[in-house]
């Protein structure tokens, strides 16, 4: 960190006509500094710089600030790296970073920064003619290769572990890194990547913590043709992206990310102009990936392959982005074409005006619903909007959101109020169908599920344990109590407990039936090994009485609960007429609530109005 101190005596000493005018013409007109703005490309004297008090501004794009603020718009550098640029040229000496003590992965990293200059080796080295002369076919020369860091693993078992050995490199360590792999069909360590074309895959600060790999040669259908290292404690395939090392800058500057799919598509595009560009590991875009575009972006630009599956990870990826806040626009591209081949090819000037054509993802699936007939029938409308639902959901972006649920309503003929509800709606979970009850973790979706599992679980605990089901007196059966206190099928979301109490309550009204011990082999065949399950498991039900109450309130009120957390999510996205109506829907719902679930809920829904940071939101907050 450097202290407010030392960033005062920067600002101070810094001359923002002398810095401006490294990159814009300047007149002196009157008190001030005109010329063409060079943050939007402007041609006319529309910024102004007032040298007195050390601020700019363009009365076109908007844009204006210290010299700190230009520095981070013009060279695409975050506030401290601004900080630093600026005191190297007024000469103020901003002291390192405190020392936080030695890097405990130290050790690693010097394994990864090894391995990447042996893959380079050996890419310059006679054996490595197969991935020199791949890379020339893909218009990469060696200086390229060199920039990029692509190196070639030779097609040897051993060939990386004997190099290591000999410069006294810890084969545990490349074990760590996921650089030398185990089998229980080899008697000790080998390479992992065997020939392959290796691209480095770095940190900001431009350090290797892990490698992906292309084959070389005649694909084996055995082998897939791309892997990666495997998470490390210095790599996190879901939190990296290829290449951001040497893009963030040019986000930040452009203030959108091109998105391609894959290592070659992004070095290729990158060399063609568009240093902006960077690759997920994996055709499926991670959260904390999308959270780290937008620290550096507040727009994407996705150019996935024009096949079916890459626009299936494009609309997937979108819907990541809008999650994390990142305005995404589809790119659609000639059949059979990436961006590798598309640019190689047409040049970066057709690649270009595809960036430029780019759609809206809402927009695009839009057009494409149109273009399939989807908006010519009522079942057809019903289901576009079932395929715009995830998109609707997951947009952050209120504005956004609000300009997709009226292009929805208008396109699909669906009330603005019905799409809200349909957006607030919770998608059904599918509870775990066997397996010991587990502790909720608070917060979790999953937590959340486990309890509702809970519920049907126990009250199912209750049903097969139960020895009354056709003998002595069944009107005492917990299936008969069930039944009469309304619990239906229906109230079950765990299609297999919704089966097998289904099951139990036909016998029962049937007068068929078993004993707890001959239940399983009197179900269906399908449902016998959860049966086996359940009187297998070893949970004592010490108070069955107020397990089967508990119970039953939670399965016969949780719709209540549920429509009731719809409606806190309605509330956020409807207008003030639907705001009213939904108000007395909610007071009707808690007025039919039993006391106790009342009090319950009302904790739930408190506890539900907490802001919980996401993994973009954490990342964000430390970017």
């Amino acid at each position: 960190m450097v202290s407010d101190a030392l960033v005062e005596e920067v600002r101070a000493r810094a001359d923002l006509v002398e810095i401006c005018g490294e990159h814009v013409s300047l007149k002196r007109v009157g008190k001030s500094y005109r010329g063409p703005c060079p943050l939007h490309g402007g041609e006319g004297p529309n910024f102004s710089i007032d040298a007195d008090r050390g601020i700019y501004k363009c009365f076109v794009c908007g844009e204006g600030g210290d010299v700190f603020s230009f520095v981070m718009q013009r060279l695409g550098l975050d506030f401290p790296e601004a900080v630093r640029h600026v005191a190297e040229r007024v000469g103020v000496v901003i002291p390192d970073e405190k020392d936080r003590g030695p890097d405990p992965y130290a050790g690693l990293r010097e394994v990864t920064a090894f391995a990447e200059e042996w893959f380079l080796a050996r890419r310059r080295s006679e054996g490595g003619r197969a991935a020199r002369d791949y890379l020339a076919g893909r218009g990469i020369d060696d200086e390229t290769a060199d920039r990029f860091a692509v190196g070639f693993a030779p097609e040897g078992w051993r060939g990386l572990r004997d190099a290591a050995r000999e410069r006294g490199v810890d084969e545990e360590a490349l074990l760590e890194v996921g650089l030398l792999a185990t089998s229980e069909r080899a008697a000790e360590p080998y390479d992992r990547f065997r020939n392959r074309l290796i691209f480095s895959i770095r940190d900001l600060q431009d350090r290797s913590i892990g490698f992906g790999g292309r084959m070389l040669g005649p694909e084996d259908r055995e082998a897939p043709k791309y892997i990666n290292s495997p998470d490390s404690p210095i790599f996190e395939k879901g939190r990296s992206l290829y290449l951001l090392n040497a893009a963030r800058h040019a986000m930040r500057r452009s203030k959108a990310a091109v998105v391609v799919e894959g290592f070659m598509d992004a070095v290729t595009v990158h060399r063609h102009g568009f240093e902006n560009v960077v690759a997920p590991l994996g055709t499926a875009l991670a959260r904390p990936q999308a959270a780290l575009i937008g620290r550096y972006a507040p727009q994407a630009y996705l150019a996935y392959d024009s096949d079916k599956p890459g626009r299936k990870a494009s609309f997937r990826a979108a819907d990541t982005l809008l999650e994390a806040g990142v305005h995404p626009l589809i790119v659609t591209l000639p059949p059979g074409e990436d961006p590798d081949s598309l640019v190689r090819r047409l040049g970066s000037e057709r690649f270009s005006v595809l960036l430029d054509d780019a759609m809206d993802a809402l927009e695009l699936k839009l057009r494409m619903l149109g273009e399939r007939d989807y908006f010519d029938s009522a079942e057809g409308r019903r289901t576009a909007l079932d395929h715009l639902l995830s998109t609707l959901r997951a947009v952050r972006d209120p504005a956004l959101r609000d300009i997709y649920i009226g292009r929805a309503a208008e396109m699909t003929g669906v009330r603005r109020e019905t799409i809200v509800h349909e957006v607030a709606r919770e998608p059904r979970r599918v509870a775990p169908r066997s397996g010991p009850l587990r502790r909720p973790r608070r917060g979790s979706g999953e937590g959340r599920g486990d309890r509702e599992a809970g519920a049907e679980r126990s009250l199912l605990l209750l049903l097969v344990r139960d020895a009354l089901l056709t003998e002595g007196a069944p009107e005492r059966a917990w299936i008969c109590r069930a039944l009469d206190d309304g619990v239906r099928t229906e109230h079950f979301e765990d299609p297999a407990y919704r089966a097998l109490f289904g099951d139990l309550s036909d016998r029962y009204r049937k007068g068929e039936g078993a004993d707890a011990a001959g239940l399983a082999e009197a179900v269906s065949s399908d449902l016998r090994g959860l049966v086996e399950g359940l009187l297998g498991d070893a949970t004592e039900l010490t108070h069955p009485e107020e397990i089967y109450e508990a119970s039953v309130e939670r399965l016969i009120c949780r719709p209540a609960e549920r429509r009731l957390r719809e409606i806190r999510r309605e509330m956020k996205l409807a207008d003030e007429a639907q705001k009213k109506e939904l108000l007395r829907e909610q007071l009707k719902i808690r007025a039919g609530l039993p006391e106790s679930e009342k009090a319950r809920l009302a904790l739930v829904l408190d506890w539900l109005e907490r802001p919980e940071p996401s993994d973009f939101e954490e990342w964000r907050g430390n970017g």
